[in-house]
């Protein structure tokens, strides 16, 4: 379990399991180097959104990550920041590999 964070008279402990699938459950993840920069990037973007990736791991076609935010971010805008910054990134270095969509819509 996580450490009870204090701020503003309030305790609080957010942790979220999301699991991001590849748009029609392509096997995207399977090259070691795309899931390697998409784990690279999204540490990137949550060290500056001031979000806690506690744990990352990816499958053929999905990638779970265990999240701590504050009270302040919600789950919803966490996982658009993830989703636009990864894609963004994905698509400059593998554009031949990529069609029309990385992620699916919905976030399980």
């Amino acid at each position: 379990m996580g450490v009870w964070k204090s701020k503003n008279r309030h305790k609080y402990l957010l942790q979220y399991h999301t699991i991001f699938v590849c748009k029609y459950r392509k096997k995207l993840l399977v090259l070691k180097e795309i899931s390697d920069y998409i784990k690279q990037f999204s540490y990137e973007m949550c060290t500056k959104s001031n979000i806690i990736i506690k744990y990352m791991e990816t499958d053929k076609d999905h990638i779970h990550y265990m999240i701590e935010t504050e009270p302040t971010i919600s789950i919803s805008k966490v996982v658009n920041l993830i989703k636009s910054y990864t894609t963004y990134h994905i698509w400059k270095k593998h554009t031949e590999c990529l069609k029309n969509h990385f992620w699916k819509e919905h976030t399980f």
